[in-house]
């Protein structure tokens, strides 16, 4: 026998098909496709099986097993042993076990369910639609009072940061010029040539930092030396751009173990796990952090390490975050309240940063929204209201400053084509994009829009250990520069270079330097 499973949406039109298909049953989703359950009921023929997906797969969150009750049981007197109950889609976008986490926070572990715990979960309502919830009483009672200490947990709850929310108004998103001031403004003070050069932040993570920051996080390596260690890296990735040639450096972020979670780590309102890994492609796993409570910074995150690195050249240092979209969009997210409203919390703690770094100097600060596109919802319909909400998040973050200080944002596996207006209305100084293995061909969506502001596309792709020639890199360019003013170019790669080794970085890094400077000869 067959059924049908469909989820991480409704079905809207296709109701009508997906009811009459020959098979023997059909899921839905009723965690994202609630409205579907009604129509469904009406046309699903009465011989076939209805699977309604009721604990969130997705998420990490208990569920409010009474609740889901108010509206199953009258299904279930309904349908009778046509009805079953799943999680709402697959449990591989879970972990395993929460047993599993010793060093999890308890009160923070009390509101949480991995996918064994959703099962169990799954298992107490079946019970509950059987035998009635006196059967399940125990169980029933200590899933709402774990409920109910979340929402009144004071870790949840921070009136300063919600009173924060309430006053964001249409002023706080919006730069004191427009672009063209700006732009006139940030070139008198940085002096670059045409065709300037930078890398995207980060620098080889060598057998040395794991090493030192494993030491560092065990405790035999006390701050100090961490901190000495951390610095001579640095200075390292300083040193080696200098002598590249390169216009506008970074720190290399060898203190960061990623993107995220070195950000989640001193954010309130962030938890992390041992053992929450879930699968992202492949044999990779990533170890999403746990969003559970209003956010705020409680202090400065980068700004000690971004001007140790400024010290040491006279060069343009940029400033490296993460926005709020792709820290948002890469963590399990309290289910408590809607996602724009945390992304605007991150978006209020990472301007404070963005302010603290221009207060120390950084003109040139880069905010990745590399998960800008993964946010997106399955129905085109639907894009507009995440983009209006994900695009104000950006811009309240990169905001704050002022004209002479540049803002950079970096995406990568971003096909953006189809939303390049609203990444227009970041308005953001300078883009940094992934184009070299489209071969440029992702800049078709300049062809019908005029994009306004500066872009770098990426000339070489950093997950290939091949090394690009000189040659190459400048045909690429010649190519952007068929449908943006060689004026507004940046020279640099797609993506970060954690993942390679110095001996690959440093040649392919010479030849994108030289042929920056062809075309500059050449102009």
């Amino acid at each position: 026998k067959l059924l049908v499973a469909t989820y991480f949406g409704q079905l809207q039109e296709n109701l009508y098909l997906a009811a009459n298909l020959p098979v023997a049953g059909l899921h839905i989703d009723a965690i994202n496709g609630h409205d579907d359950i009604r129509p469904v009921l009406n046309l699903l023929p009465g011989h076939k099986v209805l699977s309604l997906g009721v604990i969130n797969g997705r998420n990490i969150w208990k569920t409010d097993l009474t609740a889901v009750l108010e509206w199953l049981e009258p299904l279930a007197e309904r349908l009778g042993d046509k009805l079953w109950i799943a999680p709402s889609c697959s449990l591989l976008h879970v972990p395993v076990d929460l047993n599993s986490e010793e060093k999890l926070d308890a009160e923070i572990k009390s509101w949480l369910a991995y996918a064994l715990q959703k099962l169990d979960e799954l298992r107490v309502l079946a019970q509950a639609l059987r035998g009635g919830r006196d059967s399940v009483k125990e169980a029933l009672a200590a899933n709402q009072a774990a409920l109910t200490a979340r929402r009144s947990s004071p870790r949840v709850n921070n009136p300063a940061v919600q009173q924060a929310i309430a006053k964001i108004d249409a002023g706080l998103g919006a730069r004191k010029s427009s672009y063209p001031t700006r732009a006139a403004e940030q070139a008198a003070l940085l002096k670059l040539p045409a065709y300037p050069t930078t890398t995207i932040g980060s620098f080889p993570q060598t057998a040395e930092i794991r090493h030192a920051r494993s030491q560092f996080k065990a405790g035999t390596l006390d701050d100090a030396g961490y901190k000495a260690t951390m610095q001579a890296e640095i200075a390292r990735s300083v040193r080696e751009q200098e002598a590249l040639g390169l216009d506008v450096l970074v720190h290399g972020e060898a203190e960061r173990n990623d993107m995220v979670e070195y950000f989640g780590e001193q954010l309130d309102g962030y938890a992390f796990s041992q053992f929450g890994w879930v699968q992202s492609y492949g044999s990779r796993c990533v170890k999403p952090p746990i969003l559970f409570g209003d956010i705020s910074r409680p202090k400065a995150m980068t700004v000690e390490w971004i001007s140790y690195a400024q010290s040491l050249t006279s060069k343009p240092m940029k400033g490296m975050l993460t926005g709020p979209v792709t820290i948002l969009n890469w963590s399990f997210v309290r289910d408590d309240q809607p996602r724009s409203v945390s992304c605007k919390q991150l978006a209020l703690a990472i301007r404070e940063e963005v302010q603290d770094l221009e207060k120390a100097g950084v003109r040139v600060i880069q905010i990745d929204e590399a998960a800008l596109r993964e946010g997106l919802p399955l129905r085109k319909a639907q894009w507009k209201e995440y983009l209006d909400w994900a695009v104000e998040s950006f811009r309240i973050t990169a905001n704050g400053v002022e004209d002479q200080t540049q803002i950079h944002t970096h995406m990568c596996y971003s096909e953006f084509n189809d939303i390049i207006a609203s990444i227009a209305d970041m308005d953001a100084d300078v883009i940094t994009i992934e184009t070299s293995r489209s071969d440029m061909e992702l800049l078709d969506a300049f062809d019908n829009f005029n994009y306004p502001n500066q872009i770098g596309p990426g000339v070489y792709d950093i997950h290939s250990p091949n090394i690009p020639t000189q040659e190459h890199i400048e045909q690429l360019m010649k190519k952007a520069a068929e449908r943006i003013p060689a004026s507004r170019l940046w020279v640099n790669p797609d993506c970060g270079l954690k993942t390679r080794q110095w001996a690959e970085v440093l040649p392919a890094l010479t030849n994108m330097v030289a042929a920056a400077k062809a075309l500059r000869e050449a102009a």
